[in-house]
């Protein structure tokens, strides 16, 4: 069996609109998602064999705040074809991991992740967590995928496990809280 997290980066700003959108960093609600993603991690006994993550800043500034509530490092492999790519492209990434990893952490972009999910999740009435990524998959939040698969190379089916919205963990995260 392999499993792989989706971590969609946590809200961030558009302070500056001379900006690159590669460049935009974290708003301050978007600093405590990612801690409070992390110590909900941590609080799981999450371990990660491979972390790969877009190299885009919000995605960076969402992995650190992520370690710092975990209280471990991550150690991601920097990959720039994740920053805004299709779900095709992020399947064809996750198709390409190593074997030796059998949890695979994939830090990234909307709408390439949660396209990505329901790309790999068959549509089931029953199912309300792919209901809900269906509906919505909000910054900052974790999604975790389990594939029956040995073989990277073969996951294209997937069960949704968990899925974590930071408001989920602190009602002022959520889109009802004062903008930051």
């Amino acid at each position: 069996m392999k499993r792989l997290t989706l971590l969609r980066h946590a809200k961030s700003g558009y302070g500056d609109r001379d900006q690159r959108d590669f460049d935009r960093v974290l708003n301050a609600r978007g600093e405590r998602a990612a801690v409070a993603i992390g110590r909900a991690l941590k609080a799981e006994g999450a371990r990660f064999d491979r972390v790969i993550a877009s190299d885009a800043a919000r995605v960076a500034g969402t992995i650190s705040l992520v370690e710092r509530g975990l209280g471990a490092p991550l150690d991601p492999i920097w990959e720039r074809r994740v920053y805004l790519a299709s779900a095709q492209t992020l399947l064809e990434i996750v198709q390409a991991q190593p074997d030796s990893a059998d949890h695979v952490l994939l830090a990234g972009h909307n709408p390439g992740l949660e396209d990505l999910v329901l790309m790999l999740v068959p549509e089931r009435a029953d199912d309300a967590l792919r209901a809900a990524v269906y509906e919505k998959l909000p910054t900052g939040s974790r999604v975790e995928l389990e594939f029956d698969v040995d073989h990277w190379a073969a996951a294209d089916t997937a069960r949704i496990t968990r899925f974590t919205r930071p408001r989920d963990l602190d009602p002022d995260l959520g889109p009802d809280a004062d903008t930051d």
